[in-house]
């Protein structure tokens, strides 16, 4: 079995990213592994360059940096000794798959888009199919 000394785990706050904060946490303290939670605000979804409004992405960013402070407490609790948390913007798929320094991503079978529901979400076959280390998607 492989020895995981960084793991990432994707959050979206979806419910299956929930899921796989929550496995990547056991993987975690089985490794003694440091956990970072990436969260990626996707500014594909504003449209158009000239349409999206900087203040917004600016806005949600702050939001979801508070979202994952407090899920780094959660996992804190949980009994994981290192945490640290990310939030970017841009392409979640083009992130993930670049992420450096990482020995195994976790991330969700699917995320916030519907239509990723009826499938394995598009973000996590990137993922799976482009990353430079083990991935580890959860149901």
């Amino acid at each position: 079995m492989a020895n995981y000394f960084k793991i990432a785990v994707a959050i979206d706050f979806s419910e299956q990213s929930l899921k796989a904060l929550e496995r990547a946490s056991q993987v975690a303290m089985q490794h003694n592994a440091t956990l970072q939670l990436v969260n990626v605000i996707d500014t594909k979804s504003f449209g158009a360059v000239s349409a999206y409004d900087l203040k917004y992405a600016e806005e949600l960013k702050k939001e979801n940096k508070s979202k994952m402070e407090s899920l780094v407490k959660q996992v804190v609790q949980t009994g994981v000794q290192s945490v640290e948390s990310v939030v970017e913007t841009g392409s979640p798929k083009g992130i993930l798959t670049q992420l450096t320094n990482v020995d195994l991503i976790v991330c969700g079978a699917t995320g916030l888009n519907r239509m990723e529901k009826m499938m394995l979400g598009s973000v996590a076959e990137k993922v799976v199919r482009h990353a430079h280390c083990d991935v580890l998607i959860v149901r």
